[in-house]
């Protein structure tokens, strides 16, 4: 396979795209590279990724030596449990986080962390080609660098290198949101309103780059009357580039860089579509970013159109980009891992990624990859990181974010949904979507199918694809004048070889009143979403309903007796429109697309002792801001804002909410904050039922069952009532540690990746007894014990201690009832023993009750149980 060729995408995974559809089967070609992880010896052979006399490729190499943030702050670790003695309420005081931009005395100065690689690399590949493409400075000592196999084993036996892992690719997986979640008289009020909402907060966004002229990242805000303060314990800087000139960032948009060096290296980098500079050419990373943290007050308008007024769920938060997606082909992890190197060092406070791997790495666990791993490291230094969990449902295990100190993000309806319809003139009314005006009230107007509409020099042989309108001189224009003018839809449309932009030219230039798309009778599984429409139109996404449509029309053209030519349409319809909103729908619910749990723990599926995803928040049908130059999707072409679906569109909404945290509560460790978004989060919908799931691609509202925990993790993001958790779990570095050291065979993989050694470690742990928010059990094998100990940061309080166990499993929990001070903590110690032998999933819940309201939940989930004999 041609090396271009792993890079081509016909949808990204962690998004829809306006006007675009999700396919039952997946009718999208995703060629990508596989990973390839070496050991210390290079025990796997690295996969094709070229000529056979070219087998150059670019691989991530970790040093063993680690780097002077580690190093002071295991010094001073030692020294506070020295003074303090060891306990799990210290973290460390952490050095400033842009430490490597000091100076140093002249004469005394080291040497820099990039010429050391280089001195390793001139070493030992002397004389030998090679590209060095970037050196990680602040998470991991290491480098990426471009050379041979060979020259990889070569530096995989010297006693400097801990690890080399072959590079992989990866993809990209308001203006409502905020009132559904309840942020203007909730969050944002317990803030001092929406002036201040996450004020002093740095978001860094690893994503495909941003618009910095959009009206959502202006430092002009009129909707505050102060302007933004200098953010002390930042150090990032905005690249300045023909496309990003000198004045695009600003006191908002506090930074912004590019990341891009092993796609060029590979040579699938396209400059003129994909810019070498942080500037969006996508519109993905400007529609994410304005989601967490544009201003306040934007308002939407498309297609000349007025939606609202934007806001992000922290519109004070400033906003630095990492740009390590592109447009073209995606992205690649040692670009990805540049980033988050970059991003800790520049010091962001939260950083989102709604980017997912292409496949599940190999090797012992789904947890030892590059990425992974430097977000651990971006997590010990203080860093809460959210990922969405990707697009790859509603199929069990197909969960794209995989470890315990990663806050993965699945998706969720709201309840705002704009509807559109056409009335049939034998009062037969079909459901359908597009920002439409409508047609004349209360007239009805002839409908003739493109197939019937064509001149005389047009045939159906001639282009098979004729019907979907995509060439207006294909068709009579006395014919379709003053008509509504019938266009099927197909998977052309998503494949971008039709698109409805022309089909709407077309009936404009052909003088037609309205276009109807409905779906190709030969193909199912479509999931239409609203797109613009600058004349009246619907597109019809049902293909049951697309038949009702088409038996009208055809019961109705009046053809010659004899000739059975035809010589009359009688098919009439109006269109209503469907600019206008509802907001009567039952939501939250999770989307058939959302990843889903149990998270695997390997290649091999098994599952791991973790809960995926944590949370779920709105990912469906989402305003948010659009790049400018974005043409990748023409439906939104040249728009400022555009509606997107997807994890992607999660993943930020939980970001900013994080940022409201951080803010409250500046010292919360990256697990606090995961604590209070987890046990605060909602279980009952709007309407105060259970959260229901979609679980299936076709029609998918009719297959809608109770959400589990593997559905939606804790349940649906409830941002008020994060901001006042009652009780926090929380997990150290130490004990992320125990826990990969306790996954069988992982010694090397731990040692290579983080240096340290795992058989100099007291003891490790599995995944259940991690202190999490939660307790997944794998496979329960008689009777298992889990304590987690909590941390009261309110005032004093007594909580009753409710509980029911998954089925086919006895569940005690002790104690029942306990009083706790401020400060103080509490370990619960939860028994759960296996009543009969299951393969299937069962859950249960365990409720923490405060007597001044605090509730803290905890879900339960036991996958395989085994009774004892």
């Amino acid at each position: 396979m041609q090396r271009a060729l792993f890079f081509q995408f016909l949808d990204l995974e962690g998004r829809q795209k306006m006007g675009r559809v999700m396919l039952v089967k997946f009718w999208f070609l995703l060629l990508v590279i596989s990973f390839g992880f070496l050991s210390n010896t290079l025990g796997q052979q690295q996969d094709d990724d070229g000529d056979d006399d070219d087998d150059t490729s670019v691989y991530i190499v970790t040093l063993k030596q680690p780097l002077i943030v580690h190093l002071y702050e295991e010094e001073e670790l030692k020294h506070q449990r020295s003074k303090h003695g060891h306990t799990s309420k210290f973290i460390p005081k952490l050095p400033p986080r842009n430490i490597s931009r000091k100076r140093h005395a002249r004469s005394k100065r080291p040497p820099s962390t990039s010429q050391t690689h280089d001195s390793f690399l001139r070493k030992t590949l002397k004389g030998e080609k090679y590209i060095k493409l970037y050196s990680y400075n602040y998470l991991i000592n290491g480098f990426a660098v471009f050379v041979s196999s060979q020259q990889a084993e070569k530096l995989s036996m010297t006693r400097e290198v801990a690890n080399i892992v072959l590079d992989f690719s990866v993809r990209t997986a308001t203006t409502y949101t905020p009132q559904f979640m309840g942020l203007p008289e909730g969050a944002w009020d317990k803030e001092g309103g929406f002036e201040i909402a996450g004020e002093g907060i740095v978001i860094g966004f690893i994503d495909t780059g941003i618009d910095p002229n959009h009206p959502s990242f202006s430092d002009n805000d009129i909707n505050s009357h102060h302007s933004y303060p200098t953010p002390k314990h930042f150090s990032g800087v905005c690249e300045v580039t023909p496309e990003f000139p000198s004045g695009s960032c600003n006191k908002k948009l506090i930074g912004a860089r590019h990341f891009a060096q092993s796609a060029i290296t590979r040579g699938v980098f396209n400059s003129s579509e994909d810019y070498a500079s942080p500037f969006d050419g996508d519109g993905h990373g400007t529609h994410t970013s304005s989601i967490a943290a544009g201003n306040h007050g934007v308002p939407v308008i498309v297609s000349n159109h007025n939606f609202g007024n934007a806001s992000g769920i922290a519109p004070r938060a400033y906003v630095s980009v990492y740009k390590a997606l592109y447009k073209g082909f995606g992205g690649f992890a040692a670009d990805v891992v540049a980033a988050i190197d970059q991003a800790a060092q520049d010091g962001v406070d939260i950083l989102s990624l709604s980017i997912t791997p292409n496949r599940k790495p190999p090797g012992v666990a789904t947890f030892f990859n590059p990425i992974d791993m430097a977000i651990l490291s971006a997590v010990k230094s203080g860093i809460f990181v959210v990922q969405a969990a990707g697009n790859t449902g509603p199929s069990p295990k197909s969960m794209s974010s995989f470890s315990p100190w990663i806050f993965t993000v699945g998706a969720s309806s709201h309840d705002r949904v704009y509807s559109n319809s056409i009335t049939l003139g034998n009062n037969v009314t079909i459901p359908g979507v597009g920002f439409a005006i409508p047609t004349d009230d209360g007239k009805m107007y002839k409908m003739i199918s493109a197939f019937h509409a064509l001149n005389n020099s047009t045939s159906v042989d001639k282009d098979m694809y004729v019907g979907e309108c995509q060439d207006y001189e294909n068709f009579d224009q006395e014919l379709v004048s003053g008509n509504l003018l019938m266009c099927s839809y197909s998977v052309r449309f998503v494949l971008g070889l039709s698109t409805i932009k022309q089909a709407l030219d077309v009936a404009k230039n052909l003088s037609a009143v309205g276009v109807v798309l409905y779906m190709d009778p030969y193909v199912l599984g479509f999931q239409i979403n609203p797109t613009p429409m600058d004349m009246p139109g619907i597109i019809i996404p049902s293909a049951e309903d697309s038949q009702i449509l088409l038996k009208y029309y055809n019961s109705s053209v009046q053809r010659d007796v004899t000739t059975k030519e035809i010589v009359g349409f009688g098919a009439v319809a109006a269109i209503e429109g469907g600019l206008n909103a509802n907001f009567s729908n039952r939501a939250p619910k999770v989307m058939y697309y959302s990843a889903r749990g149990p998270d695997p723990e390997d290649n091999s599926f098994n599952d791991a002792d973790i809960l995926k995803p944590n949370l779920v928040a709105p990912g469906n049908s989402i305003w948010g801001a659009w790049s400018s130059a974005s043409i990748d999707s023409t439906e939104f072409q040249g728009e400022k804002f555009a509606m997107m679906s997807g994890t992607s569109m999660a993943a930020p909404h939980v970001a900013g909410v994080a940022a409201l945290i951080k803010q409250s509560y500046p010292q919360f460790s990256p697990s606090a904050i995961a604590s209070a978004l987890s046990t605060t989060a909602l279980l009952d919908d709007n309407k105060g039922g259970p959260i229901m799931v979609q679980r299936t691609y076709t029609n998918p509202d009719q297959s809608l069952t109770n959400a589990t925990p593997f559905d939606m993790g804790s349940g649906f993001v409830n941002a008020t009532a994060a901001l006042d958790p009652g009780l926090v779990f929380d997990t150290s570095f130490e004990d992320y540690m125990s826990f990969l050291c306790g996954i069988n065979g992982s010694d090397s993989a731990v040692f290579n990746y983080t240096g340290i050694s795992c058989s100099a470690k007291n003891a490790s742990i599995s995944g259940c007894d991690l202190n999490l928010p939660s307790i997944t059990v794998s496979t329960l094998n008689g009777e298992k014990t889990s304590q987690r100990s909590m941390r009261n940061i309110a005032g004093n309080e007594t909580y009753n201690v409710g509980w029911s166990a998954p089925y086919g499993v006895s569940m005690k929990v002790s104690p029942t009832q306990f009083s706790i001070a401020m400060g103080e903590t509490q370990v619960l110690s939860v028994t759960l023993k296996a009543m009969k032998n299951s393969s299937s999933s069962s859950f249960g819940r365990i409720g923490l009750f405060g007597n001044t309201g605090h509730v803290v939940n905890i879900p339960v989930s036991v996958i395989t149980k085994i009774a004892s004999s």
